[in-house]
């Protein structure tokens, strides 16, 4: 089928990402059929139900590591952020009986903006890289945590019973959390695809000195960026503790790593430039779907993170060839156009 008259055509690039979410989709089909297979039980609606709120947690962070990313920056604090939200949350509905779900939302979110407004500062003044500025903040917001906690933790019993539901209870058999998910995914590709400030986003990621040049705003940009990677990390944190139930200073430990994985395995290039909001979500989808899987298959918890590995690697390999290919191409349009 050719295109309409008039519409542009996609560019190389936007093949290959295509591409990239196609294969990722057909690794998770072909996953969940060889375990299914084997185990019947896997493809249960208990166990897909799950799967999807897992993976509702893990796209929430990914929409926003990925607003990160493509600005040529990354965000290793969202661990912490959830779990300072997912305790400023429980917290708040433990010591005030009756407060509406929707206000310990805002206030998970808001405390995230802060962690994240944090972190946009130093970047953009302190001219730090965020790799360094956000590896630090990892140990600051989690010490808060601890600091806070006293060694206390937040249990079941103490949350309201309305909001321990909210993080359980579905649509039509589909949990509430993935439709948060999903709503976040949608509200962000539009963005980043269709308003000026998103693809404003992609243009500081692939050439900072040109966006400069063209008049973008960096520092602002590079601080909404880190603002809105904040504010869903802590959005992410109220849903962890909805799910969940219990919550201590430790929760979310280890999740900026899995969160970065599966940014890159679903095609946003670490380098900056390129990428959507919808692979990283692909990417949320078929970690959560290996870590349910594998166990479930007998394989050894080491070969998980083996395997995990891989595809990090392999994601960034291919991130490397695309750039030199499209550089190539580009090099060569030039010299024809002399």
């Amino acid at each position: 089928m050719t295109a309409p008259a008039g519409s542009p055509r996609p560019s190389a690039l936007e093949r290959v990402l295509r591409a990239r979410e196609i294969s990722i989709v057909l690794a998770i089909a072909l996953l969940v059929l060889v375990t299914a297979v084997g185990h019947p039980s896997f493809v249960k609606s208990q166990s897909i139900r799950d799967i999807l709120l897992g993976t509702a947690i893990m796209v929430v962070l990914a929409v926003g590591q990925t607003i990160v990313v493509v600005t040529r920056n990354i965000d290793l604090s969202v661990g912490s952020v959830l779990g300072l939200a997912a305790f400023a949350a429980g917290t708040l509905l433990m010591d005030h009986p009756g407060t509406p779900i929707i206000i310990a939302v805002l206030v998970g979110m808001a405390v995230g903006a802060g962690c994240g407004l944090v972190n946009g500062l130093l970047v953009r003044f302190g001219d730090v890289p965020a790799l360094v500025v956000t590896l630090g903040t990892l140990y600051v917001y989690r010490g808060v945590a601890y600091l806070w906690a006293g060694g206390q933790q937040i249990n079941a019993d103490e949350l309201p019973d309305g909001f321990l539901s909210f993080g359980t209870s579905t649509i039509l058999g589909v949990p509430y959390l993935a439709l948060i998910a999903v709503a976040v995914l949608v509200a962000a590709g539009i963005v980043l695809r269709s308003y000026p400030a998103g693809r404003q986003l992609y243009a500081l990621g692939s050439s900072p000195d040109g966006a400069r040049l063209a008049g973008i705003p960096i520092g602002r940009r590079t601080l909404a960026a880190f603002l809105a990677s904040g504010t869903l990390a802590g959005l992410a944190g109220v849903l962890f503790a909805a799910r969940f139930g219990t919550v201590d200073a430790a929760a979310g430990t280890g999740y900026e790593l899995n969160v970065v994985a599966a940014v890159v395995v679903g095609g946003v290039a670490i380098f900056g430039g390129s990428g959507t909001v919808w692979g990283a979500a692909l990417g949320a989808l078929l970690l959560t779907t290996i870590g349910s899987a594998l166990p479930v298959l007998g394989v050894d918890q080491f070969w998980q993170q083996a395997i995990v590995g891989a595809l990090i690697l392999l994601a960034i390999g291919i991130d490397r060839l695309i750039a030199a290919r499209v550089a190539a191409a580009l090099k060569k349009r030039g010299s024809h156009v002399r």
